[in-house]
């Protein structure tokens, strides 16, 4: 649409009062240019969606007015979390004017915020999980250290610090158990599973001793080096197995807590021994795992069923 001189002014108008905005955003509270900026990209897209549609000037603008914006962006594709931030913007910038005694009702104020939902986290299946494992070579002093690191995170759930942090006493392989100081230095016993627990004692026969050379080290995982991994080497370590495998790169360490988690609630388990296994201290925090679980579901569901 060709806009008119009095949009045209008006656009000038609102530019100016926006540029006033970010002035005393700076002078106050010191925000950032790139903080700035995204607040002039807000205002600026809404004062030219009003001034094409004949709404008004930023400064009189009704509630009605940021709802029918709002709307033709969500039509548009806008992601709830930039709706979020929008929102926040024009918030702060009616609240600027509030103080700068420019108007007396804030026309952002009873707007509803756009639910954000909690992104899922990602996860495996047990098929990738399976050639994963089976990257490393066995054969090797260094691959069967990574194989066993590989069978203990993802038969325990453990973070990936936890993991590298575990000494050699910690793991004991005639209860089939590891002890772990998790967040806050809480400790918990976690059972490691027979495969896992065969892949460490395996392990700890053929290839700790020959890792640490003359070295001494209290941790259960060594390197070439006579020390402890690092939490850096580890991820290393997984993306390179992970190509190997034919896995997406994007895949991290926490994927493999993320996939202990959601296979075991697919097959079943109690979801407070799944939140005691990985050292939750809120249900809340675990409960995001049904979710993956029920979306897993739902693949499995559409890709079999005749009619799903």
């Amino acid at each position: 649409m060709k806009e008119s001189a009095f949009n045209r002014t008006q656009l000038e108008q609102d530019e100016l009062l926006v540029e006033q905005f970010q002035d005393a955003l700076w002078l106050e509270h010191g925000l950032s240019k790139h903080t700035l900026s995204a607040y002039r990209t807000d205002l600026m897209g809404l004062a030219k969606w009003s001034a094409s549609g004949n709404a008004g000037k930023l400064i009189s603008l009704k509630k009605e007015n940021l709802q029918d914006y709002l709307a033709f962006r969500f039509e548009q594709g806008i992601k709830a979390r930039s709706s979020a931030r929008m929102l926040s913007t024009f918030r702060r910038f009616y609240q600027y004017l509030i103080l700068e005694n420019r108007i007396s009702i804030d026309p952002s104020a009873l707007l509803d915020s756009p639910r954000l939902g909690r992104p899922l986290p990602k996860t495996m299946s047990e098929r990738e999980v399976e050639a994963l494992l089976e990257a490393p070579d066995t054969d090797d002093t260094l691959g069967l250290r990574d194989r066993a690191m590989l069978e203990l995170i993802y038969a325990t759930g453990l973070r990936v610090s936890e993991l590298v942090n575990l000494d050699i006493y910690g793991a004991n392989l005639q209860q089939g158990i590891v002890r772990v100081t998790g967040k806050g230095n809480k400790e918990r016993l976690v059972p490691m599973g027979e495969e896992a627990l065969s892949w460490i004692a395996s392990y700890l026969k053929n290839s700790r001793a020959d890792l640490l050379g003359a070295a001494i080290s209290d941790k259960l995982f060594v390197t070439r080096r006579g020390g402890g991994m690092t939490r850096q080497t580890f991820w290393y370590m997984v993306k390179r197995y992970a190509q190997q495998a034919g896995i997406p790169a994007s895949l991290s360490p926490h994927v493999l807590r993320h996939a202990f988690a959601t296979h075991l609630l697919n097959h079943g388990a109690d979801l407070r021994v799944v939140q005691m296994l990985l050292g939750h201290s809120d249900l809340s925090t675990t409960q995001i795992y049904t979710h993956i679980a029920k979306e897993r579901l739902k693949d499995l569901h559409a890709q079999h069923h005749p009619r799903g």
